[in-house]
């Protein structure tokens, strides 16, 4: 067709006397770009068009595959104008440079075609997990999982093609590749471990894009931002990013916190020695006071008992789960329920309790204390206070004097 219309314009120029042979040829070549661009141009704002117009209808898969086309139906027209234009400069000069147009349109086809397939997949990614496009959009992580596989075997394909296209063996290809790999997996160990560890991640979902997990094995803790095939992104809770390799979690405990069910108050209050004619009361109306509390889960373990004789303080133990698992209101949910149980004990005449000593002193010693301090008369207060403290300093040498010598008395002689 191309070697057609090459004749067909020559014959026109020969007929005419018209430029000579070089000028043809650029000319040519001018006007097959000039026309694939002037498509191109007209093409991308038809598909544009299009897209701003097909966002507004129901249908979310008709704008999706628009946008996916679009980018690489421009290419493929570049592409197909290039070629044009290099077989009408081959015509003419019959360059070795040239032979190769029919096989780099072939492969451009294929990357062409690879281009729009991935393009569609990521689409139809972010259809599936967009909760403005689904009423119940899909799991980000398996989606997500799913899309990488699914590139992986448009690559693969792609490349398998291209080399056939291009004159390999595609079975010579895949025997090197069958031997090759054993080389390789013995060189990368490593790098299949932590392969095969984000694939079991994906299959068996311990943790998702979101959610906020730690390992009592290691020191790791915070929201996963990324898996991917070598490494997941975790985010610290100072907003420093950990880089964790997969196949440390085939190794490792972990534990999720996002997919707990409830949060728990574990609290234990202490009231004074004073009260305990009052405990009962107390600890049955903290109990009711659970049991109605509307953020509180009364069908879980909810537990509110006198628990011991501390040092200083009677310990009441408050044991309950909150509905909600969100860590800012849960904190807003257990501070109503302590001030609840301190307006409680309060309203029981009672106090809760704070470590204290009471130091006993021996009733002669008070004594003589104040009778040395009368003595002083109106001397002032800081001789008054100085006669005191040397009197109470002397008893307390005669009184250490005493017992040294009861005990020297009641020594038996060696």
């Amino acid at each position: 067709m191309i070697e057609e219309g090459i004749v067909a314009f020559n014959g026109w120029m020969t007929h005419f006397e018209l430029l000579s042979s070089g000028w043809r040829v650029g000319l040519i070549v001018f006007g097959l770009v000039f026309g694939t661009a002037t498509v191109a141009y007209i093409a991308s704002h038809v598909i544009a068009a299009l897209e701003s117009r097909f966002v507004k209808t129901r249908n979310i898969w008709d704008d999706a595959i628009l946008h996916a086309i679009r980018l690489p139906l421009v290419f493929f027209i570049w592409l197909q104008g290039v070629y044009w234009a290099a077989e009408v400069a081959y015509y003419y000069s019959e360059a070795d440079v040239f032979t190769a147009n029919d096989a780099l349109l072939q492969i451009g086809f294929i990357w062409v075609v690879s281009w729009a397939v991935l393009g569609l997949i990521k689409q139809i990614e972010q259809v599936l997990v967009s909760p403005v496009k689904m009423k119940k959009p899909m799991d980000y992580t398996t989606v997500n999982a799913i899309s990488k596989l699914s590139r992986l075997v448009v690559v693969i394909t792609a490349v398998l093609i291209a080399l056939q296209t291009l004159g390999f063996s595609i079975s010579g290809v895949l025997a090197f590749g069958g031997v090759g790999g054993i080389a390789i997996g013995f060189a990368a160990k490593d790098l299949l471990a932590n392969f095969f560890g984000g694939f079991i991640i994906h299959l068996d979902r311990p943790f998702k894009v979101g959610d906020w997990i730690r390992s009592p094995d290691r020191n790791i803790e915070g929201t996963v931002e990324q898996i991917g095939w070598r490494m997941c992104t975790i985010r610290t809770f100072d907003k420093r990013p950990l880089y964790v390799p997969n196949a440390t979690f085939t190794t490792i405990a972990v534990e999720n916190p996002s997919r707990m069910s409830h949060r728990r108050i574990n609290e234990t209050i202490g009231v004074r020695y004073d009260d305990i004619g009052r405990i009962q009361d107390i600890v049955n109306d903290i109990r009711t006071m659970l049991k109605n509390h509307k953020e509180i889960e009364a069908s879980q373990t909810l537990i509110v008992n006198f628990l011991a004789f501390s040092h200083s303080t009677l310990d009441i133990m408050v044991y309950t789960f909150t509905k909600t698992r969100e860590w800012v209101k849960y904190h807003e949910v257990k501070q109503d329920v302590l001030l609840k149980i301190s307006d409680i004990i309060v309203g029981h005449g009672a106090e809760v309790a704070f470590p204290t000593q009471t130091l006993h002193v021996a009733d002669s010693v008070k004594l003589k204390h104040l009778e040395h301090s009368s003595d002083g008369g109106q001397g002032g207060d800081n001789a008054s206070n100085e006669a005191g403290e040397r009197s109470l300093r002397d008893d307390r040498e005669q009184t250490s004097g005493q017992e040294s010598s009861v005990e020297s008395r009641h020594a038996k002689p060696r």
